[in-house]
Formats: C-alpha cells, structure tokens, sequence
C-alpha cells in the first residue's frame, strides 16, 4: 500500500516588512542578543547557526567581512555593509575580553546560545507582525529578496546568499514590468552615452577559438 504524500509547498521567500520596526523591536527586547541576531540576519543573510556561531576572529571590521568556517555549501567569506561593521566593533568591544564568542552562553556545550527561538518570537509579536509567518530564517529571505530588487546581477547575489546553485538563487528574483522597465533605462542610458560596441554571440566566440 502506497503512503500518500503531501503536495510539495511552493517556495516563499517570507520578507519581513517593516524591517525597521522589527529592528527597533529587538533593540528593545530583554534579550540583549536578539538585536545582533536580527540585524546580522538581514544585513548578511546568515543563516541562524552560523550567526550563533560567529567569534570574533571571524570578523574583520576592516575589510567589512565575516568568516564562515561551517556553512551549507562549504566554508565561505561572508560580505556585510558598513553599518554593520561599525556596529559589530562596538558590540564585540562591549562583551568581556575572555568571551571568544559573538552570542555566548555559560549553559552550552558549544560555548555559543543555540537556540534564540522565543526572544525573536517576542521581537517579532513586538513589531506587530505574525510569528507563525516571520521565523529565524526570514531574515536571510529578507535580505536575499530585497537585494535582487536592486537589480543586482545573479552571480553576485549568488556570492552573497551562499547558494551552492544558482538555480537557488533565481527563486529570490522577482522579475516585473517595473524591473524590465528600469533595466531599459539602463540600458538606453548606455546607448546614449555611446557604449554602442556589439558584443558578439557565445556561439560566434566559441567558433573563434575552436
């Protein structure tokens, strides 16, 4: 007898809006790792253990950069913008010389929390939104979605989320008629400023050089 088998949910990249309310939420929240787990979230699209696992000689607040030795697809180094940088500086010099860990906890075999599930829940009913639709990983949804409304290019975005497959990465990207129209813009802006050189086809080029 054959088991059945739930149809196979479509993928959602739940963004969490305001991104600004929820910030100020857990500025506010008990916690006082709530805030730097929800901003670290949205500003580098980390997943929830590798923000938790974060040390401080994993951060160069110089080159604006956080290094993740266990991530999905293999270790990388993880991009973050200014902002965040100038914060993670303040906040590492706020924790005590000895604590090697950005989120520690005394109780853990780890050295670092686990598990923030209830502080960012009650970061998230603060900010008046549902903590049944905005979990730990929208943050990095959040981030990932928000930075292809840039118009930001697939390879790069690809960097950014960590994404083993591009095919990943194109789940993120929301192609309407106010992108295509603002991706002609561009592209007329480049004629008129005589970037008029035609770029020859793949096919062509590989023929060359066969």
């Amino acid at each position: 007898m054959r088991r059945w088998r739930a149809a196979k949910q479509p993928h959602t990249t739940g963004c969490v809006a305001p991104c600004s309310q929820l910030r100020e939420c857990a500025k506010a929240d008990a916690n006082e790792q709530t805030y730097p787990f929800i901003v670290i979230g949205l500003d580098t699209a980390m997943r929830k253990m590798e923000i938790l696992r974060i040390r401080r000689e994993h951060v160069d607040v110089e080159g604006r950069t956080i290094f993740i030795p266990k991530a999905k697809a293999g270790s990388r180094t993880q991009p973050m913008p200014r902002s965040l940088a100038t914060y993670l500086e303040c906040y590492m010099a706020s924790l005590p010389p000895n604590v090697d860990c950005l989120f520690p906890s005394a109780s853990s075999a780890t050295g670092h929390t686990m598990d923030i599930r209830k502080a960012f829940r009650r970061a998230v009913r603060a900010a008046g939104l549902d903590p049944v639709k905005v979990v730990r990983h929208t943050p990095r949804h959040t981030a990932i979605s928000q930075l292809g409304f840039t118009l930001i290019n697939l390879p790069t975005l690809q960097k950014f989320a960590g994404h083993k497959s591009i095919a990943t990465t194109l789940k993120y990207t929301h192609a309407n008629a106010a992108h295509v129209q603002a991706s002609l813009d561009k592209l007329e802006a480049r004629y008129a400023a005589g970037a008029e050189t035609v770029a020859p086809s793949a096919a062509t080029s590989a023929a060359k050089q066969a």
